[in-house]
Parts: C-alpha cells; sequence; structure tokens
C-alpha cells in the first residue's frame, strides 16, 4: 500500500515549529523536525513514524514546508498550496490518501486526485455543519455519535481510534511528580461546564500545586494586557482563580515532560461532545503515567471508572476526587499501571495500523 498521510499545524503550534526547525534549509528536515516532535502523533500511522519508503507525509497547510519541496521540485513559486498537496500524491505514486484535515481540502480537493489515487479517507471528530465529506471513499474517528451523522448523510463512516505514541513509555516512568493537578487545554467562557470545573479545581491553588497551561484566544490576550484592562473587556478576561494556576501552553515534547511531572491530569469535554467521550488528552494522560480524572459520559473500550481513570459528574465531585486520588498515592499507582498497559497494549501503533489496512481493504 503506496500510503500519502496529510495533516495540519494548529495554528498556536507554528510558533514552537519555527523555532525548532531555525536552521532547516529543505523539506525533509523541516518534515523530520516536525515528526521528531510528536506534535498529533496518536494519529500518524506506524509506518509514517517509522519512515516507511512507501509511506508520504506532509502537513498540507504549512506554507513554509510545502513551498521547500514545491522549490526543490520545479514548482513555481507562487504555486496555491492546494495544487503543491496535489503534485505531493502525483509524485509519490499514492494509492491510499489519509487526510487529517478534510475541511481544508474537502470533497473538491479529493474529486481533483490523481487517478493512481484508489480510496481516499479522511478523520474528522468533530461536529462538521456545512463539510462536504462526500467524495471520500471513508470517514473515520473515535466518537460513535459523530460517525451517526456521517452515515445520516450517506456517507460511508468507520472507527478508528488514536493510539498510544511509544515514546510516552520513557515518560510514563518518570517517579518525580511534583504538579498535583495539570490541565492543558483551552480556556472558554463558551465552554461553561470545563470552565465550571476548572475554575472550582484552580480554587484550591492555595495548598495544591495546580498548573493550567491554557491556550488564550487573542481577544482574552488583549482583555488581559495592561492597555486591555483600561478597556471594558470583563467578560473576556479569566477569573484571578485561574490566572493564578495559569502557564503557557505546551506542545510537543514538551507537553509529554509537563504530563510527566504531573499526578493528575484533569480532562473535560467541551459542550459539543454530547455523551461521547475520547479526547486526545485521555490518550497522552493515560500514556505518560498520569491519573485521568475526567467527566462522565460513554468512553472507549478500556477506559473505566474506578479501573484505567476516575470520573466526575460536576465540579464539586471533581475536586472529591482529585483530593481522594492525593490521599490514597497506592490507589492510584495501581489504576495508572493499568492504565499504561491498556494503552500499550490495546491501542498501540501496531493495532492501529492493523485497522486502518483492514478498512482500506473492506472498500
Amino acid at each position: 500500500m503506496r500510503l500519502f498521510q496529510n495533516s495540519g499545524i494548529y495554528p498556536a503550534y507554528l510558533l514552537r515549529l519555527n523555532r525548532l526547525s531555525a536552521t532547516a534549509s529543505t523539506f525533509a528536515e523541516r518534515r523530520n523536525v516536525f515528526l521528531a516532535d510528536r506534535f498529533g502523533a496518536a494519529h500518524f500511522l506506524k509506518p509514517v513514524l517509522e519512515g516507511d519508503s512507501s509511506t508520504f507525509f506532509t502537513n498540507g497547510d504549512d506554507d513554509l514546508l510545502q513551498r521547500l519541496w514545491a522549490s526543490e521540485n520545479g514548482l513555481p513559486a507562487k504555486s496555491e498550496l492546494a495544487d503543491i498537496l496535489l503534485a505531493q500524491i502525483e509524485a509519490h505514486r499514492s494509492e491510499v490518501f489519509y487526510n487529517l484535515d478534510p475541511m481544508r481540502y474537502s470533497s473538491d480537493f479529493v474529486r481533483r486526485l490523481p487517478t493512481c489515487v484508489k480510496h481516499k479517507v479522511a478523520w474528522r471528530a468533530a461536529p462538521s455543519p456545512g463539510a462536504d465529506f462526500a467524495a471520500y471513499s471513508l470517514v473515520v474517528c473515535n466518537f460513535p455519535s459523530i460517525l451517526d451523522s456521517y452515515r445520516a448523510r450517506g456517507w460511508h463512516a468507520a472507527h478508528l481510534a488514536p493510539a498510544h505514541d511509544p515514546v510516552m513509555d520513557d515518560y510514563a516512568a518518570n517517579a518525580e511528580r511534583p504538579v498535583d493537578v495539570l490541565f492543558v487545554g483551552g480556556y472558554s467562557r463558551h465552554h461553561r461546564r470545563r470552565a465550571e470545573v476548572l475554575e472550582a479545581v484552580a480554587a484550591h491553588g492555595a495548598d495544591l500545586n495546580i498548573v493550567f497551561h491554557l491556550d488564550r484566544s487573542r481577544l482574552t490576550r488583549w482583555a488581559e494586557s495592561p492597555l486591555g484592562r483600561l478597556l471594558p473587556l470583563s467578560k473576556h478576561r479569566r477569573p484571578h482563580e485561574i490566572c493564578d494556576v495559569s502557564a503557557h501552553p505546551v506542545f510537543g515534547l514538551d507537553l509529554y515532560a509537563a504530563l510527566s511531572r504531573a499526578k493528575i491530569v484533569l480532562n473535560g469535554a467541551v459542550d459539543m461532545a454530547g455523551d461521547d467521550r475520547g479526547n486526545m488528552r485521555c490518550f497522552e494522560a493515560m500514556g505518560c503515567g498520569a491519573l485521568m480524572i475526567s467527566d462522565t459520559g460513554r468512553y472507549p473500550e478500556g477506559m473505566v471508572d474506578g479501573e484505567t481513570m476516575l470520573s466526575y459528574v460536576d465540579a464539586s465531585q471533581a475536586v472529591s476526587r482529585i483530593r481522594q486520588a492525593l490521599a490514597q498515592p497506592e490507589q492510584v499507582r495501581h489504576i495508572v499501571k493499568r492504565a499504561g498497559e491498556i494503552m500499550r497494549d490495546q491501542y498501540s501503533k501496531a493495532c492501529q495500523w492493523q485497522d486502518f489496512q483492514r478498512l482500506v481493504q473492506e472498500l
């Protein structure tokens, strides 16, 4: 199988990537820096991470990366990113196109793919009103209700899970965990349930070592700036309890390192998730040896309250379960050990790759 996997760059991560790859002067060098940093690695298939010669990987929205390839392969300097991506697929003679960025490269793009591509697979794990994935052979993710919504629109959809990144194992082995509670992600008043939990936990920052690595919106950054505080923007500022425990966002290997220093990783779905659970933080927290405490819901197989994680129904219970867990380190070690086993065995890269190949063969 000649596989082409396309991903995308989270805007807040681009600054880090540019810094890490400051000396990279070729497409291969910049791409290798990205892959080595493991950002999004749970979604990258086994042959990509192993550098298999029949597999090609790129970030189709990384302007600098793609223009390096265009320059090296004789494309005009002002080529559109979509045209560069098409040229890469044709040059690779790809048989399977696996796209993690179908909102950018939707059916209009897929219909332009060269004839060598026999199967087109898209990953999309969020509600997508107005999206057009009809030209894809298959749409995959790990949220049952979202898959049902795709099927209701007449699209072929199937379950595929993120996978444990084996690089996490070294981080999971870390026994020095000075941070009591860690949260990594977005904080917004628009996600009221998550915000209530974060605010309740942050209120205990006086006697617990709590660290929230928050990705603030541009408006929030402006509202919290010295000049912004002189303007009527209070609804965009975070409560002081949140600010007191907040740190800068972390990505890639820095995220793994942060998770490896935490006893507990707090997780919470955003409002659009419904009852489905299983966002990336679940796999990352459990894979890096922290106890995950997350909101109740329908979790992937192996993520079980009291066995491999702990769950809460509201902000008050989230605080209670955190306190109880910190008071029972032996029980926590048992849960964390079992969670790590589930990640390494049930959600291994080998299993993910086997599942992907099976889904393609069934098309």
